[in-house]
């Protein structure tokens, strides 16, 4: 099979939609708006549910509300007897009589679907009305020999877009009709030690589902079904992979000279995770191939030391290093944390924000070109074309969710083979982290470093609110600093604002004017810096804010965050905002304050985080809680939509595909055996268009 055209086995599936039963003009748009544009998505969108409809001798084997199904004679008509007046049908099963009901019911068409002393089967829900059994609207009405025509137990589909049960069942029939069948691509031994029917057998059992229990996303159809997307993903996520290692790179082998000296200036010794960290990134970059690495530490857990570390081996080696920030106030304190130490080891290391203009800028270009700047800190503005370096080795990125992968590629084209290291402080669950990065090699840093003082957390109702600033007002008269962060709004970004201004208003009416300050979204950069800076040196004690400072804020000083309304943030949001206190030698404290009655969700969420400050536990039970498209947003996150696995349930199937398809490529890296093959199809099959560019490539 080329790379080329998708195989030919698959085109009925690519086919129009039309051409499944059941579907005609009139009905395509509402499939395609429901992203069913062809046989092959009404495959893969699996029934949600079911209906017992097994025939029943009586109703009177039912507690109603419930569907039955049910053999009756129709004993008699009422017609209805006035406009907006339902037509009532007595009839009669086995051991008792009950009524149909049709409401606008138009001409003869009651009487004749329901020809009285005629037998007929009715599957629908019985309902108790006013003590008398009624079913309302039958699903079914047949003729006794066409009974066959009704499922014991009947798929029910997630619709939308006003398409019907009956045009879904039809469709996923008919489009199970033209489903080939097609050479396995998974592991034989896995498949077997697995119980795993085949792909076509899986979606047979998925769509023809028996009863309850072949619903349950644990029914080896299901799992199946599920394993397939996320190994495509999976391959795809392994030939990224293996096409950037292919990709030449530059040993840079550094003499240590330089982390010597900077190991030599630290006040504490690093962790064994920093230790491991430091090592897995300089032998990754004495290799012959690109690094691409993602370095995930909690809060706190030292990665700008490893990042500085690794910095230091590109310097060490004879060429320069970049790392990139997301916004100017944390590129500002990357380089206060980093300045000392470069300089203790003898580097010189520089800033480069939006904010350089004229002389200035000229001046940095000018020196970072000469090789004269060793390490530049920055913003975007180090993507601009007049930025270039003499010899760039190493781009370590801070906060890998706002930087794409092409931006990732923009920042290596800087320099030849330029090694990357990405660094989150967001512990993301192992499942979403392989989907996410499963391009990357990771490593962790899962032990905090000397220094980090325990954070107690507290719950407070917001009714104690005017005893939670009488504490502050103690607080700040000892000399401590705080965080007050404002609720959520979901309105608005206006009234996120209003809220942060507000609470500023009246904080400074009970603490004074000069102890209060001030930042939210809607300020200009040049303002929020302002009041930040202030805030760093000590000016004011509290300072107010929205969500802004949730990520990588550094000020030592604050022991103090109160969070508002803290039940309507989420669990990592919550975490990432009490990692700014707990930075100094100061006892420090988080206070959830809370408006009671707090629903059962946000009391687990606010209890969670009162029980543990492990950001990977806090991750899990994140995940387990609200889902993955939430976890890292799914909109900025650039996880894959799947059809039928499911992050949370399927965490397990998601390291099982990564070492599966890293396998198969290990010993077939252009997919050309016999498995090898097949997993093209699969590839097709889930439109890993990037995949079958990167096979044609290779």
């Amino acid at each position: 099979m080329s790379a080329k055209g998708r195989p030919e086995i698959l085109f009925p599936l690519f086919g129009e939609i039309q051409k499944l039963k059941g579907i005609g003009p009139k009905t395509v748009p509402a499939f395609e708006a429901a992203g069913l544009a062809r046989p092959r998505d009404v495959l893969l969108s699996l029934p949600q549910s079911g209906i017992d409809r097994a025939r029943k001798p009586s109703i009177r084997d039912v507690v109603p509300p419930a569907v039955v199904t049910v053999e009756v004679e129709v004993v008699r008509h009422q017609p209805a007897p006035a406009k907006g007046k339902p037509w009532r049908v007595t009839v009669e099963d086995a051991e008792t009589a009950f009524q149909l009901v049709f409401f606008h019911a138009r001409g003869d068409y009651v009487p004749r679907l329901l020809p009285i002393g005629e037998r007929r089967i009715v599957s629908g829900k019985v309902e108790l009305f006013d003590g008398l059994a009624q079913m309302v609207h039958p699903d079914h009405v047949l003729p006794i020999e066409k009974e066959g025509e009704i499922l014991a137990f009947e798929p029910v589909y997630p619709l939308s877009n006003g398409i019907t049960q009956k045009q879904m069942t039809g469709a996923a029939r008919s489009a199970l009709g033209l489903a080939p069948h097609l050479d396995e691509w998974i592991d034989p031994g896995l498949k077997q030690r697995e119980g795993w029917p085949s792909w076509l057998e899986a979606l047979t059992l998925a769509h023809g589902p028996q009863g309850f229990d072949d619903l349950s996303p644990t029914h080896p159809a299901r799992l199946r079904l599920a394993y397939d997307e996320l190994l495509a993903h999976q391959i795809t996520l392994a030939l990224a992979r293996a096409t950037a290692r292919r990709s030449p790179g530059r040993p840079s082998v550094g003499d240590k000279r330089h982390r010597r000296r900077v190991l030599a200036a630290l006040p504490y010794a690093p962790t064994g995770a920093q230790a491991r960290a430091v090592d897995e990134i300089a032998r990754d970059m004495g290799s012959e191939a690109r690094m691409n690495r993602l370095l995930q530490g909690d809060v706190g857990s030292g990665k700008t030391l490893v990042a500085l570390m690794a910095l230091l081996v590109a310097v060490e080696a004879g060429g320069q290093g970049v790392m990139m920030a997301p916004t100017e106030i944390l590129a500002r304190q990357h380089l206060e944390g980093l300045q000392p130490l470069a300089e203790s080891a003898g580097v010189v290391i520089e800033l480069l924000t939006g904010r350089d203009k004229g002389g200035e800028r000229r001046r940095k270009l000018e020196a970072l070109a000469e090789g004269r700047i060793q390490i530049l800190v920055g913003t975007h503005a180090v993507f601009q074309k007049d930025v270039v370096f003499r010899d760039l080795r190493l781009a370590v990125i801070d906060e890998q969710h706002r930087f794409g992968v092409a931006q990732r590629m923009e920042l290596g084209a800087k320099g030849k083979g330029v090694d990357v290291l990405v660094m989150t402080a967001t512990p993301i669950p192992r499942s979403l982290a392989l989907t996410q990065y499963g391009d990357m090699d990771v490593s962790v840093l899962d032990e905090k470093p000397p220094g980090r003082t325990p954070v107690t957390t507290a719950l407070v109702s917001t009714e104690r609110l005017g005893e939670v600033v009488e504490k502050l007002r103690a607080a700040v008269a000892e000399g401590r600093q705080a965080y007050w962060v404002c609720p959520l709004v979901e309105e608005s970004e206006v009234s996120d604002m209003t809220a942060a201004e507000e609470r500023f208003k009246r904080l400074r009416a009970s603490l004074g004017e000069d102890a209060v300050g001030l930042v939210h979204g809607q300020l200009p950069p040049a303002e929020k810096d302002a009041a930040m800076a202030r805030f760093v040196a000590g000016e004011t004690k509290v300072l107010v804010a929205t969500t802004v400072i949730e990520v990588g804020v550094n000020v030592p000083a604050a022991s103090i965050m109160v969070i508002e309304r803290a039940e309507n943030f989420g669990l990592a949001q919550l975490h990432q905002l009490r990692g700014r206190v707990g930075r100094g030698s100061a006892k420090s404290t988080c206070l959830l304050m809370y408006q009671p009655p707090l629903g059962e969700t946000a009391r687990r969420r606010l209890e969670i985080m009162r029980e543990t400050e492990d950001g990977f536990r806090i991750s899990e039970e994140d995940l387990s809680m609200r889902g993955a498209g939430d976890v890292i947003g799914t909109a900025q996150s650039g996880l894959p939509r799947f059809r039928i696995a499911d992050l949370e349930r399927h965490a397990g199937l998601m390291a099982l595909a990564q070492s599966d398809a890293r396998t198969l490529l290990t010993i077939d890296p252009a997919l050309e055996g016999e498995r090898g093959r097949s997993a093209r199809v699969l590839l097709w099959l889930m439109e890993q268009d990037r995949a079958i560019r990167l096979i044609s490539v290779g």
